[in-house]
């Protein structure tokens, strides 16, 4: 991105946010400074949002060796993540009142980084557990808060910010997921050391959030009165799209993390070699990183996102299908549709984004969205791996996955549509 676009990202908003609704500008204009480091700080938030989750994945085998974990509570620790987005991503709109969305950014990157360090030199399956909580509620509040800080600092340009952070959190999935096997080896080979190396990108995104803590702070200073009518959000539990788009977010989350957790096997089980399963899931992630970013775009210019939600879902399908029919015969054909279909996260961010019209209602409804949306996953791999023992094969578990996406698509269309949380609650601009 070049300094000139970047000053253009930090001037004042335009009277009116995407598709003609009101946004809540800045009480004051900003620093010169401030638009290019949100943006650095955005991007490196973004790529720390899952790296704790797939570094450890990559080396999960060896952690619970070296810890003595039990089979319970290696498949809890697998149940954790959408655990801690779900209850600790309740606690962010409160937090973003009390000290500002910014500050909570920094806080979140510094809780990331602390349980990064700390996880590794963990002589016990509870020390790691704790040590992973640590980092996850710091993902939890980040994950909430990024759609706030676009809306908050860029409301005419919530696809295009949505796409970047979206890409970035789709690169770090990726990087971590390939690259934490071969750092590891060439670091000597120990898990802890693998899994180490991923806090120095977590610390590195704490540091551009530190001067922009500090100017949020100076601005509800000087404008208390500002700040507190943001404050006034719209209850969420009143809307009928953020019920939908809490759904349509649980939905997708359990296709995502179905497919993180068990694509591997579905086509090991089919013959495919172990390594070229671990590659077929690579390409399946990445495919997330271009259309990221292209996706939000596409939809902050539409009035209705639904189309783009039935695009996703019917990806999704025939990428279940051609699973069912030929696994391993398809295989590339089949981890690509998987791919786009997944994509289905950047589009219900931007969605949060564009169903309010302010940063206190986007961060109510990002938190509602998200957390009830977790809540909604966790069962998910786990119901599918029942399945799969239960039955012997992957026909019903790929059966039930197609099925879901029925009910995912339908809900893609209702949330797609051109209305905000703040007008079915009754509240005036």
């Amino acid at each position: 991105m070049r300094d000139e676009d970047l000053q253009t990202l930090s001037r004042p908003a335009a009277p009116s946010g995407s598709q003609g609704r009101p946004a809540t500008a800045p009480a004051a204009a900003d620093p010169r400074w401030l638009g290019p480091v949100l943006v650095v700080g955005i991007v490196l938030a973004a790529l720390n949002l899952r790296p704790a989750i797939t570094s450890l994945g990559a080396l999960f085998e060896e952690a619970r060796t070296g810890l003595h974990m039990s089979g319970a509570v290696a498949g809890l620790i697998t149940s954790v993540p959408a655990l801690c987005f779900a209850v600790f991503g309740v606690t962010a709109p409160r937090l973003s009142r009390r000290f500002g969305p910014a500050a909570v950014v920094c806080a979140g990157m510094a809780a990331v980084a602390a349980g990064l360090v700390i996880r590794p030199f963990a002589d016990s399956a509870a020390a790691f557990l704790a040590a992973s909580a640590l980092s996850l509620a710091g993902i939890a509040l980040t994950n909430v808060l990024l759609p706030v800080i676009v809306k908050r600092w860029f409301p005419d340009r919530v696809g295009t910010m949505t796409g970047l952070y979206s890409m970035a959190l789709a690169a770090g999935t990726s990087l971590a997921a390939a690259a934490t096997v071969p750092l590891t080896s060439a670091l000597g080979g120990s898990w802890r050391t693998g899994l180490l190396v991923w806090a120095a990108l977590a610390v590195a995104a704490v540091l551009p959030w530190l001067p922009v803590a500090a100017a949020g702070r100076r601005e509800k200073a000087a404008a208390p009165a500002a700040a507190a009518r943001e404050d006034a959000g719209p209850s969420v539990v009143r809307s009928r799209t953020a019920w939908v788009l809490a759904c349509y977010f649980g939905l997708q989350a359990t296709g995502a993390y179905v497919t993180m957790g068990w694509l591997p096997q579905i086509f090991r089980d089919a013959g495919v070699s172990a390594s070229t399963a671990g590659v077929l899931l690579a390409v399946t992630m990445v495919m997330g990183v271009p259309l990221a970013f292209v996706i939000p775009g596409l939809a902050a210019r539409m009035r209705h996102q639904g189309p783009i939600a039935a695009v996703l879902g019917l990806f999704g399908l025939a990428g279940y299908l051609g699973l069912y029919l030929a696994p391993a015969g398809g295989a590339w054909a089949w981890a690509l549709l998987l791919g786009v279909s997944n994509c289905a996260f950047p589009l219900v961010i931007t969605m949060i984004g564009l169903r309010a019209k302010s940063p206190a209602g986007v961060v109510r409804l990002s938190a509602f969205a998200q957390s009830t949306g977790y809540l909604i996953s966790i069962p998910g791999p786990l119901v599918i791996g029942t399945l799969y023992q239960h039955s012997g094969g992957w026909d019903l578990p790929l059966a039930l996955m197609a099925g879901l996406l029925v009910p995912q698509i339908a809900l893609g269309v209702l949330a797609g549509r051109d209305r905000t949380i703040e007008d079915e609650c009754g509240m005036r601009d």
